[in-house]
């Protein structure tokens, strides 16, 4: 596809797409700038989305006058459009120009207790809130309003320094902003309504309002409307939506708080009381920084637990934690402790039934016997495979093989949306860089097959391996036997239009369940897809997230077991099964529930079911 931009053609390539929203392509120019492209009607992503292709219309031609009447001045933490890219005749907008931001996370991230646990601090969280806070300041100083202000639109480069991106979406003059997310949708602009559907226009009070909500999620790692709603009586249960409109949150008494996330306790009680009186007393305004500004956070020495109290409000002091073996009961669930660390859990896999593990402690990266593989402190940014005694370790674009302490190899890798593009199982590690995937061989690297440079995302099992780009307007996957070369592309999956914000894939036999997140029309969605490893589409499921379903509850926490699949919830372990094209959820373990929650790892090993938390391990056997 070719645009012009600032006079001159410029040629875009799916090789340098940097990500995929709902409404527009983001590509790299080359030249420390990045290239925001809309979604015409006819764009892949919309096939067959009559609903779609008509926004898709009516934004592009709101763009036309919007982009052009674009304010200056805003804070330099704003990702602003600098030149507007078009057709030929310079005509037709169809994009902007803006800088490009390096080594980012969405804020997203800092709300997800697995990243959390890897080592994004509250302090840094508070840090990030806190400039977060100024920007917007300065944004409505400026006349405008964010409008869709959500944790996906602002970018967090370096520790603490947040950007508001997508700034098209702004609502100033006469243009209001015409999108919005549901979990940071300000209730008092909806109208009487089942479903959350704005009837009002944003403001500079729902901005505060999804601030709040913002520093919520950043600082517990739930939003406001996050658990369960179990009344005493079940019929009395509402939906999300009702729950929003009805104001029933995680503070009330029949809200199940989920388990992963951070106690409430965790928060001075003038944080709590404030985001009480926002979310079910509907306070609005500013949110005062004073509360922001006299937090202050410390590491328990007995749980571990980061909190901004005087005291641990979650254990006695000077507690001590065990690291023997410890048998518990329930009903008919068997629960074995096999790992306890005053640390925390970081990566685990299973081979062969032997589950291996890394966790870090006193400084450092060990391994399951307690060497250590790395010095330093904990690091979200790293992403971690286990093969064997070896243990791999990735960052950006390049991977390290670590042994006895020490690298001992190192090679580039490709790196979409930031992820190094890398996989390993009992026998091999697998890698996709410069347009191929590649595998280690008796006499050096072994290429596999041709893939989308840059873009494809990797997942290897014990038989075979699932890969898949999403770039433009290229959408595609590929199965490939996990000791053999050659690739089966052109897989036709049902893939998802919004944008991707997790994926996840976990193997047995011949099935690969993959796991994909999105974000589309103000919504989470998740979606599964069983893909034989002849490439066929055996069956694919969709849920909301938060409707109370195996699937609503997110993209981890799986373990497959052939044409069955376990899922670790809140509530405790969920069977669900593969038939004729369909899958079920056949069986609840209600007495698995105090040993596991939403953000357990699960595994098949010889001991049982592996449940691997934040510091312990056990293995469950149900009769």
């Amino acid at each position: 596809m070719d645009v012009w931009l600032e006079g001159k053609k410029v040629r875009v390539s799916p090789a340098s797409a940097l990500g995929k929203g709902g409404e527009a392509d983001v590509f790299d120019l080359g030249d420390g700038r990045a290239l925001k492209l809309f979604k015409p009607p006819e764009h892949p992503d919309y096939t067959g989305l009559p609903a779609e292709q008509a926004a898709a219309r009516v934004r592009l031609d709101e763009h036309q006058r919007k982009l052009r009447a674009f304010p200056a001045g805003l804070p330099g933490r704003v990702v602003a459009p600098q030149a507007l890219a078009t057709d030929k005749k310079g005509q037709m907008v169809l994009g902007y120009a803006m800088r490009k931001l390096d080594a980012v996370e969405p804020l997203r991230r800092f709300g997800e207790p697995s990243f959390r646990r890897a080592g994004a601090t509250s302090a840094r969280v508070a840090e990030v809130l806190r400039g977060l806070h100024r920007t917007l300041d300065a944004v409505h100083a400026s006349g405008v309003v964010v409008g869709d202000f959500n944790d996906l639109n602002v970018l967090v480069a370096g520790a603490t320094d947040a950007y508001f991106i997508d700034a098209d979406s702004f609502q100033f003059g006469a243009f209001l902003c015409p999108v919005f997310t549901e979990r940071f949708l300000d209730p008092l602009r909806v109208g009487n309504s089942s479903g959350l559907v704005p009837t009002k226009p944003a403001s500079k009070e729902s901005d505060w309002y999804a601030f709040a909500v913002t520093v919520m999620q950043g600082l517990l790692c739930v939003g406001p409307h996050g658990g369960v709603h179990r009344p005493k009586t079940p019929g009395m249960r509402t939906t999300p939506a009702s729950r929003v409109l009805q104001r029933v949150t995680v503070f009330h008494p029949e809200v199940q708080y989920p388990k992963p996330a951070l106690p409430l306790s965790t928060l001075p009680d003038d944080v709590l009381h404030h985001l009480h009186r926002v979310f079910v007393e509907d306070l609005r305004g500013v949110f005062p920084l004073p509360l922001l500004e006299g937090l202050r956070f410390t590491v328990c020495g007995s749980c571990g637990v980061e909190h901004a109290r005087g005291a641990c409000p979650t254990c006695q002091p000077n507690a001590t934690a065990t690291v023997t073996p410890v048998t518990s009961a329930r009903g008919q669930v068997t629960a074995t402790r096999l790992f306890s660390t005053r640390g925390v859990l970081v990566h685990a896999s299973a081979e062969d039934g032997v589950l291996r593990w890394l966790y870090h402690a006193e400084g450092a990266y060990r391994r399951e016997d307690g060497r250590v593989v790395m010095r330093g402190p904990l690091d979200p940014s790293l992403r971690w495979e286990l093969q064997g005694d070896t243990t791999l370790v990735g960052r950006g674009g390049e991977v390290a093989v670590l042994a006895t302490g020490r690298a001992v190899e190192r090679m580039g890798v490709d790196a979409p949306g930031g992820r190094p593009a890398f996989a390993a199982n009992a026998r091999h590690r697998y890698w996709a860089v410069g347009g191929g995937l590649w595998r280690d061989g008796a006499y050096g690297a072994e290429r596999i097959g041709d893939v989308l440079e840059g873009q494809t995302r990797l997942f290897v099992g014990p038989r075979f391996g699932l890969g898949f780009h999403r770039a433009g307007g290229l959408r595609g996957a590929f199965v490939f036997d996990a000791g053999r070369t050659g690739l089966k592309d052109g897989l036709a999956l049902p893939w998802p239009s919004g944008q991707l914000v997790d994926a996840e894939c976990v193997f047995d036999g011949p099935n690969a369940w993959l796991f994909l997140t999105e974000e589309s029309g103000g919504r989470t969605v998740h979606h599964c897809l069983v893909v034989g490893s002849d490439g066929t589409l055996r069956a694919a499921a969709v849920a909301e997230a938060g409707d109370g379903s195996w699937l609503g509850g997110g993209a981890r926490g799986r373990c497959a077991a052939g044409d069955a699949l376990f899922c670790a919830t809140d509530a405790g372990l969920v069977r669900v099964e593969l038939r004729q094209g369909r899958l079920e959820a056949v069986r609840d373990f209600p007495d698995t529930e105090p040993f596991v929650d939403s953000g357990s790892q699960l595994f098949l090993v010889k001991q049982g079911l592996a449940v691997v938390g934040r510091q312990d391990i056990s293995a469950l056997r149900m009769a």
